[in-house]
């Protein structure tokens, strides 16, 4: 019966990133720096907030776009952290995570033939989307431009056919973050043109050296723009699965005809979580914000000092230095530093073909696990 599978489905590729992890846990001595999780547990008061949820039965079903209480904190987060404005009512959907908000975005904007401008290098998840709904993804190269998606490099690549831009910053796996002047450049480039703007940002509390500016709040932008955000990387509830769209009701409408056909509503348990979080715990991301910093600092200095050629990110848990100077593709680079040092990072091709030459290395992990990695690449490279 496979020969009946829908052949975009077939097409799909299993992410690069979940290969490698799944591979590396055939190696029980290996050291992993692939997956984007943060190590920090979910602060006790959310968890308690979940138990009480679950203790007072709140295990029913709640309206299609999550509970208005929940909304209502989210409209107040984004208004107090990045300025932007939503009515609750109709402007915001709770999502099962960020890749289901990505997943209605997608299907509510795309028709078959619809152009989608990606930066490349780029997290694995939105190509596959993007065409399930038969939308053609157009990549940018970013890697002479500090992997920087800019107005300068959109330009050239937009056409009648273009419906979308993504934009995903900070950035998976580059770490990069847009400047309000590139941002700025970008709304204004797009001021006269009828195409969407996807911005994911889901690494919004997670920027170390300047304030997080969303492109939704740059003239003309907001009635264009869908903001995509979550909870797995501020308050570290990856397994909780709550995300968030935050549209106008001209879009939003739309999109909730498609999430409640997709998932009905998102746990009910994991909102009532996800309400203490926006509310109790609007800095819970702070101290998480803290180390990563510490460790960003202590693995970008150990590979520059090894002679990596790379950016300094300015957000997320991500470095991505350049291996070209090692004759090796990335895969082949990547598989020999986990047979020979038991260290796995993640080849760059899994983030597009403008990876290959890099490796992922998230930085997500506790410091006594980067140093012995860092001391493991170190031997690793001696050895090239």
């Amino acid at each position: 019966m496979e020969h009946l599978i829908n052949p975009k489905v077939k097409d799909i590729q299993i992410s690069g990133i979940r290969k490698i992890s799944n591979l590396v846990s055939t190696y029980k001595d290996a050291l992993t720096l692939t997956i984007g999780q943060p190590d920090f547990p979910t602060p006790q008061h959310i968890m308690d907030a979940g138990k009480a949820a679950i203790d007072a039965h709140k295990t029913t079903y709640t309206p299609n776009p999550g509970l208005l209480e929940l909304r209502q904190a989210a409209a107040a987060y984004v208004s107090g952290k990045y300025g932007l404005t939503y009515r609750p009512e109709t402007e915001i959907i709770v999502t099962a995570g960020a890749s289901q908000a990505l997943d209605i975005t997608l299907r509510t904007i795309l028709e078959e033939g619809a152009e989608v401008l990606l930066p490349g290098p780029i997290y694995p998840g939105y190509e596959p989307l993007v065409r399930l709904c038969g939308g053609i993804p157009v990549y940018v190269d970013t890697r002479h431009n500090g992997f920087k998606l800019t107005a300068e490099l959109l330009e050239p690549h937009i056409t009648e056919k273009t419906r979308c831009i993504i934009l995903c910053y900070p950035s998976n796996p580059t770490g990069r973050v847009l400047s309000s002047q590139e941002l700025a450049d970008i709304a204004a480039l797009l001021a006269d043109k009828s195409i969407f703007v996807i911005s994911d940002e889901i690494y919004s509390e997670l920027i170390y050296d300047q304030s997080h500016t969303s492109i939704a709040k740059y003239d003309g932008m907001r009635e264009k723009t869908i903001v995509i955000n979550g909870l797995s990387k501020s308050h570290s509830m990856t397994g909780w699965r709550i995300g968030f769209t935050f549209a106008p009701e001209s879009i939003s409408q739309h999109m909730v005809k498609v999430h409640q056909y997709n998932v009905t509503c998102a746990s009910s348990v994991s909102q009532y979580a996800a309400l203490e979080a926006l509310t109790n715990g609007v800095d819970d991301a702070l101290p998480m914000k803290e180390a990563y910093v510490a460790r960003r600092d202590f693995v970008y200095d150990r590979l520059v000092h090894m002679g990596f050629e790379l950016e300094k990110p300015e957000g997320a848990f991500y470095l991505f230095p350049s291996i070209e100077r090692f004759k090796l593709s990335s895969m082949d680079f990547t598989m020999k530093l986990l047979e020979e040092q038991r260290v796995a990072v993640v080849p760059g091709d899994a983030f597009s073909s403008f990876g290959e030459g890099y490796i992922r290395i998230s930085y997500a992990y506790s410091m006594e696990v980067l140093e012995k990695a860092m001391e493991r690449l170190a031997a690793f490279v001696s050895k090239l």
